[in-house]
């Protein structure tokens, strides 16, 4: 039985989505699965175990389904039609009601709301019950194809950046997310100094374009090496290669941690109890306060330092 998911939101929340898309592949191997989500998140399970093909939802082919009455087009009957069955993630009564308008007859409504009583991979997991599917392991995983390794590779030789390295991703979706410039940049110094076998590898994508030119400017080391908005693809076989990861509350860090690799993640104002990344690998430091400005310097250099003590 095909089926097709659909999943807005930004790249955290897709790669949170997997372990449920994950029971479907499980329990239904030869099926095909779908998924209309927002690129580029969805680019990371597209013929990468996950689905079979993906389409845009941010396309304007699929804006008459957000409408109330909306003429809704040939197009969208054809594809539509090709499905048994749908699992959608969309809030909004018009939503579900166009795609029911639209011929979809088996219809399973999930939410994208999450709360605090339990992790979101659970949470959302929740519609495949439906299905006598029960997420038991909320770890999201990514299954990166050789050429994603090889352009990966590639892209660290072309920066002359060899093995081995750190990797930290000094951004987020939310200011309010961040630590402080200054902590970061004295975190890429200290680990600059205090491991001088390792190189470092600083990544960010658009909305992090000013972070990157602080540190581009504060900082000058023939070890330090900076990668902006890499397809997410090559960024997941970049970080994968990673001996530890330090980052935020962000996509990227969800993308670190579903990749295997040793994880430190920072948190402040949001529960990483319900929104960090669930792997065995990732370690997170909570400030005692919203803010992430009361997250001292030396309460992440202890716990970077203590990883490295624990897996060299």
């Amino acid at each position: 039985m095909s089926t097709l998911v659909i999943r807005g939101g930004a790249i955290g929340d897709f790669v949170l989505t997997l372990p449920a898309i994950r029971l479907l592949r499980v329990a239904f191997p030869e099926a095909a699965v779908d998924i209309l989500g927002c690129y580029p998140a969805v680019q990371l399970a597209e013929r990468r175990y996950y689905a079979r093909a993906t389409r845009n939802l941010n396309s304007a082919l699929w804006a008459s389904l957000f409408t109330p009455q909306a003429q809704l087009n040939k197009e969208l009957y054809g594809y539509f039609s090709g499905f048994q069955r749908v699992i959608n993630y969309i809030h909004g009564p018009w939503f579900s009601r166009n795609l029911l308008r639209i011929g979809v007859q088996c219809l399973i409504q999930g939410s994208s709301k999450i709360n605090d009583e339990t992790h979101a991979a659970y949470q959302l997991a929740r519609p495949f019950k439906k299905l006598s599917l029960f997420l038991e392991d909320p770890a999201a995983q990514i299954f990166l194809s050789d050429q994603d390794q090889q352009n990966a590779l590639h892209a660290l030789k072309n920066a002359g950046c060899k093995a081995p390295f750190f990797a930290m991703h000094p951004g987020s979706g939310g200011i309010h997310k961040n630590w402080p410039l200054v902590r970061w940049k004295k975190l890429f110094l200290w680990v600059l100094q205090k491991f001088p076998d390792y190189n470092l590898v600083c990544v960010g994508g658009e909305a992090d374009e000013l972070a990157l030119k602080y540190f581009s400017r504060q900082i000058c080391s023939p070890r330090l090496r900076f990668f902006d908005s890499l397809p997410l693809p090559i960024l997941a076989g970049l970080l994968s290669q990673a001996r530890v990861f330090v980052g935020q509350d962000s996509g990227v860090s969800h993308i670190a941690a579903a990749t295997g690799i040793h994880c430190i993640l920072l948190y402040g104002p949001t529960n990483p109890r319900v929104w960090a990344p669930a792997n065995v690998l990732v370690s997170v430091v909570s400030c005692t306060t919203p803010s992430m400005a009361d997250l001292h310097f030396e309460v992440v250099q202890h716990a970077f330092q203590s990883l490295i003590h624990r897996i060299e």
